[in-house]
């Protein structure tokens, strides 16, 4: 991971980076000044984007049935949306079964007196289980509420405090349960090769750029002793993901009620990840990962969101997921 940091402002967008640099005595490192703007939630929090749930009148229209389109090319719609429009369905798998504003588990952010909880059974197509594991997703409103996505010169990051129940309540089985993503739109270079035929018959490559969105982000994976693999309960962080798309594996969670997870975008196109339990501010002790996801350079933060994941064989239920206070920050100094 190539050392950075960012200068005074947020003005100049690739100009900022300072590069490999001798930092003179007295000032701070570069090291120290790069781990500090990428710590997530730091800065300026945009208060047009995210939710705290704490409004009386909040409240949610699924308006199912609920979409499908990566099974089946129904978007269904209109989507299911807040009241507020702050919290919306996606379109391309289609939101949660059970979305309901609720008293704040203990251990909370201070003051908070509701959060949200997301719970899933039909993942998939609505009334056809497909027996295998599905996911729903909810996605904050961000590039509608501000006008636009936004580009990564303004270090964006997002946070959100997470409730992890007590394993013994977690569904019954090995994988997935829920992740915390981010669409972002970024480059990346390919390699093509093409032949000509003829007389001097010849094959040559060439490197081309890409554009097009991305899905970096968090699972947290539940590793069930159900499976008899397993000879206890635990749970493990992944990460999504390194330069070839593989998942990074991440600590191992062994304390659970509230955790806070994390995600900094930086003018130089990484990716930050950051976790720790509680719900106080996250830390530069708290980075778990940086990296380019899938070789993918960030350009600009459309929208992020949150997956439910379950054994879609039209009986089982997800774990019960509640989130609180998910929020969007710029950095400003």
């Amino acid at each position: 991971m190539a050392d950075t940091c960012l200068r005074r402002t947020l003005r100049t967008n690739r100009a900022l980076l300072c590069g490999l640099l001798v930092v003179a005595a007295g000032s701070v490192s570069v090291v120290a000044q790069f781990r500090y703007y990428s710590v997530p939630g730091r800065g300026q929090k945009v208060t047009q984007v995210g939710d705290d749930f704490e409004d009386a009148e909040w409240g949610y229209h699924p308006n199912g049935p609920k979409s499908s389109t990566n099974i089946d090319q129904q978007d269904r719609l209109p989507s299911g949306i807040s009241k507020n429009q702050r919290i919306y369905e996606s379109t391309y798998r289609g939101q949660p079964d059970k979305i309901e504003r609720i008293e704040t588990p203990a251990g909370g952010i201070p003051g908070s007196k509701f959060a949200l909880l997301m719970r899933t059974s039909q993942a998939g197509i609505p009334g056809h289980p497909s027996f295998k594991m599905q996911q729903d997703d909810l996605l904050v409103n961000t590039a509608s509420m501000l006008g636009g996505p936004v580009p990564v010169s303004k270090a964006p990051s997002i946070v959100v405090r997470v409730f992890l129940p007590p394993f013994e309540h977690w569904e019954k089985r090995t994988g997935a349960s829920f992740g915390f993503r981010a669409e972002l739109e970024g480059s990346s270079w390919e390699t093509v090769t093409s032949s000509k035929r003829g007389l001097f018959s010849r094959i040559g490559r060439r490197t081309i750029r890409k554009e097009e969105p991305y899905w970096p982000g968090m699972f947290i994976q539940f590793n069930s002793k159900s499976d008899r693999v397993n000879k206890e309960d635990s749970a493990v962080i992944l990460i999504r993901s390194g330069e070839r798309g593989e998942d990074l594996i991440g600590p191992k969670i062994t304390t659970t009620g509230w955790w806070t997870l994390g995600m900094t975008f930086t003018p130089d196109g990484m990716s930050h990840f950051y976790a720790s339990p509680g719900v106080d501010p996250l830390t530069e002790k708290d980075h778990l990962a940086t990296t380019k996801p899938y070789g993918h350079t960030a350009e600009q933060l459309n929208t992020f969101f949150f997956n439910v994941v379950v054994q879609d064989d039209g009986r089982s239920w997800s774990t019960e997921w509640v989130v609180d206070d998910p929020a969007l920050y710029y950095y400003t100094r």
